[in-house]
């Protein structure tokens, strides 16, 4: 039940109106506790006086290391130490008696020279920021009555050596981070009257011995973890005036003897398990209950109806319990009576009368709160919420059973500021005098049965931050004036009748920040183009309305956006780059809209865990980085047109290779005939004849010519034309050998000899691509397939379909080619961070594709899965177990080969590092692979 200091541990419903106890209550029995004395009155210069309390002093300065109120500027020789600021001295003897320094934002710890102040009677430190132990010279005080640590950073244990401190009254210790049990010696603490020790870390139960305390008033404990139950012991304090026990995770009942304490005010036991029904005599036997706090505990049966006689009661906070029952309660008996708090029970009779208890609440003219929410209450409102108190701010009847219109006599609550009664089945319109309520900041309407249209006037609502009016029946259009509800964060407006066009007007609102729905509804015409004001937006939801046009490309200043929802209307044309600035996007759902284009490459490096673009019209290759190389959070469905990306799609690729014959010569070839009905095959097609102009090298594999023409059916026709290669891929040789007898695998298998010469025939090729061909080339998705072997079986490096220039990596960010994708299992880690392309990921490439070339194994292979992968398996081998891995074809005259076969691991293993700048350069490898093919001329196999 302390006040909590921001920042603490106290949970955010906690710090809430209706879940506080009122600290003026604490701080009033304080008052009447402790003696404060005024300044002191010495004169300006230092006559001696007792050097004991002066040095005490000056250690406590030492101690303080930030002093941001200057407080101690005052604390020199110029000034006896009387006069020193937050320092009260007796006249007689000129001694300390008060140190008060609350407040100050001290930054410390504290001395222990403390203790030697032996004439001080009050400590006031509070609300600083202490550190470290309370000294145990603190029990030296004997004529200590009131010490105020509380609101600090003190940890430990409290002293036991504070039970010294006979004359002690007033112990504030709460808001700190101290813990263990009570020390037991507090039991001689027979003076103490307010002992506040909440929002620390003590355990071990609450002590029995607080029962003996006979002159404690006031008793603080909430915000710790006691446990256990509450002590029976408890009920012998026949002063108590102040119960707090809150979030403690007690359990059990409340001791019968606490009821029967009659001088007990503010009763305070909320978040905690604390169970049984509460007495029927209740407010009986405590007459002068001010406050009832038993919220978020187990507690059953019906409200006791003597609950009547309380006439000291200002609130009573029951929510989130099990009560039953009809509320048969006259609160007009109860003139100080400011809130009633019964969220979250079960309590409703469903008879007739059971909503009579208002008229009682019209009499109460102090009335502050009600919340009714989440019961069983069934019925119509009464026509006396217009003669409620006019000090009424909250309101929440919602998730209930309440039914008819809503009564007329809001608009006399000029102070409500909270009105929720959501979830109920409510008919009827929208009452007009809602709109007189200007203070009003949050009104719920949803999930009701509301039809007629929107109050023209709504726009007098100026003070309202959250509206929602979702899952009615509400017909016409969203009034203009809603502009001027400057300081709305979110809007909701779903599931209506609503039509008409989106007002301009809505997106001038530049506080709309947590969410704006108009979702199923019948708005029609374009998406303006001043959503783009709502920079701070975070959820944005427009989805199945009939709205058309292009998205507008403003749409990517709501950089806040975290969900974007335009589902099933009618947005047609590509979407924009703009929503390339939407860093922060989380969920994108486009789907079932006329959208076409080319999936935008910049999708990949948003912050997307959803992504919905199915049954539209976009075309071309699915990107494979990002939110896309996860199958199961996109969806791109009912697009004819899309090709390649995650093999999980099971999307066609670009084209098809033929074997042909060219003229009389027979000269056998590869032609490569592209489909052009899939977006980004002629930009492939450019790409590779960009490439291959520039570039001759024997590893590549040489193009003839190129065909850009007119088909029998009057279609676009591009292909390319390859020399032939006999022996097919490295991929063939390596993976076929399941579909052949034996004879034929003896033919197809690969020895070491060869293996090596593709190692190396290949790390020539992207040798010359990076750094000796005129303009230096990534290859973008190297792997066996692209590797073919000619008749005398040397290997060239074939498919530059998405290939790019460095220098246009360098000086653009827009290349001319159609992204980099890469292939599964090959594809650079850091490409799927969003990384640029670079000579370090076709390195990766090549290194993998050696690996496999060595062990026979894919990196996709089953084996490889949960972060393990085929560079892993690899290096976890080297070098005393290369020989386990190794493709078993390979293992004839094993000791022979070792040596190689070290030496081939080793370089995939350094050309495939998981951080690019680990890895080799290819010229590197290179230079390696013609040492080891030395070894192999030299005869040492």
């Amino acid at each position: 039940m302390e006040m909590k200091r921001q920042g603490r541990k106290s949970p955010v419903a906690a710090m809430s109106l209706s879940h506080s106890i009122h600290f003026q209550a604490i701080l009033q029995h304080i008052k009447t506790l402790a003696v404060f004395v005024g300044s002191p009155t010495g004169t300006s210069s230092y006559f001696g006086g007792n050097e004991t309390d002066h040095q005490a002093l000056l250690a406590f300065k030492t101690k303080i290391t930030c002093d941001p109120t200057n407080v101690f500027s005052s604390w020199n020789d110029s000034l006896h130490f009387c006069e020193w600021e937050g320092v009260t001295c007796g006249h007689k003897h000129r001694r300390v008696t008060v140190l008060d320094l609350q407040s100050r934002g001290l930054v410390g710890s504290l001395s222990p020279y403390i203790g030697n102040l032996s004439f001080v009677r009050e400590i006031f430190l509070l609300n600083n920021t202490i550190r470290g132990k309370i000294p145990d010279e603190v029990g030296h005080l004997f004529r200590l009555q009131t010490l105020m640590l509380n609101m600090n950073f003190f940890d430990g244990e409290i002293p036991a050596n504070l039970s010294h401190c006979s004359n002690l009254k007033v112990l504030f210790v709460a808001g700190n981070n101290l813990s263990g049990s009570l020390p037991m010696e507090f039991l001689s603490l027979s003076k103490l009257e307010s002992l506040a020790i909440g929002s620390n870390n003590f355990r071990g139960g609450i002590p029995l011995y607080i029962g003996n305390l006979s002159s404690l008033q006031i008793f603080s404990a909430a915000y710790n973890d006691f446990g256990g139950h509450i002590p029976d012991a408890l009920g012998q304090l026949r002063s108590l005036s102040v119960l707090g026990l809150a979030y403690n995770n007690l359990s059990g009942m409340i001791p019968p003897s606490l009821y029967n304490l009659s001088s007990i005010t503010i009763l305070s036991i909320p978040y905690n398990e604390l169970q049984g029904s509460l007495p029927k005599d209740l407010f009986l036997t405590l007459p002068h209950l001010q406050w009832l706090q038993i919220s978020e505990n187990q507690f059953t049966g019906s409200l006791p109806v003597s609950l009547s006689n309380t006439s000291e009661l200002r609130r009573l906070e029951l929510d989130r319990n099990n009560f039953t029952g009809k509320l048969s309660i006259n609160f007009g008996a109860l003139p100080r009576f400011e809130g009633l708090f019964i969220q979250s029970n079960n309590l409703g009779s469903g008879d007739a009368d059971e909503m009579d208890f208002f008229q009682s609440l019209a009499n109460c003219s102090n009335l502050l709160k009600l919340d009714f929410m989440d019961n069983q209450f069934k019925g119509k409102l009464p026509n006396v919420l217009g003669n409620f108190s006019t000090q009424l701010n909250f309101f929440s009847m919602g998730q209930n059973f309440i039914f008819g219109q809503i009564p007329l006599g809001f608009g006399n609550l000029i102070n409500l500021n909270m009105l929720r009664m959501d979830g109920n089945e409510f008919t009827g319109t929208i009452p007009s005098d809602i709109v007189n309520m200007r203070k009003l900041e949050n009104l719920l309407l949803n999930d009701n049965r509301l039809s007629g249209t929107l109050p023209s006037n709504l726009g007098n609502l100026t003070m309202i931050s959250i509206l929602s009016l979702a899952n009615n029946r509400l017909q016409g259009t969203i009034p203009s004036s809603i502009g001027n509800c400057q300081n709305l964060l979110a809007l909701n407006l779903a599931q209506n009748n609503l039509s008409g066009t989106i007002p301009k007007q809505l997106f001038a609102i530049s506080m709309l920040s947590i969410s704006l729905s108009l979702a199923q509804n019948f708005f029609v015409g374009s998406l303006p183009s001043e959503v783009g004001n709502l920079v701070h937006l975070v959820d944005l939801d427009i989805s199945e309305n009939k709205l058309y046009g292009e998205i507008p490309s403003s749409l990517g200043s709501c950089t806040g956006l975290e969900h974007l929802n335009m589902e099933g209307n009618y947005f047609q044309g590509e979407i924009p780059t703009s929503l390339s600035s939407l860093r922060s996007i989380e969920g994108m759902d486009l789907s079932r809209n006329n959208l076409s284009g080319q999936i935008p490459n910049f999708l990949e490096k948003l912050s997307l865990r959803f992504l919905n673009l199915s049954f539209n019209d976009f075309q071309g290759k699915v990107p494979a980085k990002g939110v896309f190389s996860n199958a199961t959070a996109i969806s791109v469905v009912g697009n004819s047109r899309l090709c390649g990306g995650n093999s999980e799609l099971k999307l066609p690729s670009f084209g098809s290779v033929y074997k042909g014959i060219l003229g009389e010569e027979g000269s056998i070839v590869a032609v490569k005939v592209l489909n052009l009905q899939r977006q980004g095959a002629a930009r492939s097609f450019i790409s590779e004849c960009e490439a291959w102009k520039n570039i001759r090298h024997r590893n590549l594999v040489k193009i003839i010519t190129s065909c850009s023409s007119i088909d029998f059916n009057g279609n676009d026709f591009k292909a390319l034309v390859y020399e032939f290669m006999p022996n097919g891929s490295v991929e063939n040789w390596l993976h076929m050998d399941l579909e052949m007898d034996v004879e034929e695998v003896q033919i197809q298998n690969l020895n070491l000899v060869q293996r090596i010469s593709i190692a190396t025939d290949v790390a020539c090729a992207l040798d010359y691509l990076h750094h000796r061909c005129p303009m230096p080339i990534v290859h973008c998705d190297l792997k066996p397939s692209n590797i073919l072997f000619d008749c005398d079986m040397n290997a060239h490096v074939g498919d530059f379909g998405i290939a790019k220039f460095l220098f246009e990596l360098t000086n653009s960010k827009q290349s001319s080619s159609i992204g980099i994708r890469g292939t599964i299992g090959y594809t650079p880690p850091e490409y799927g961070l969003g990384s640029e392309v670079s000579t370090k990921g076709d390195v990766y490439n090549y290194g993998i594709m050696l690996l496999e070339v060595i062990t026979g194994k894919r990196p996709t292979n089953s084996m490889f899965e949960g972060g393990f992968n085929l560079h892993n398996y690899a290096s976890m081998a080297l070098p005393d177990h290369v020989m386990e891995i190794i493709d078993p074809k390979l293992l004839n005259n094993v000791d022979e080969k070792e040596e190689c076969l070290i030496s081939l691991v080793k370089i995939g293993v350094a050309c495939s590092m998981e951080l690019p700048q680990e890895r080799w350069d290819i010229s590197k490898a290179l230079f390696e692979l013609h040492l080891v093919k030395d070894i192999l001329h030299g005869g040492r196999i």
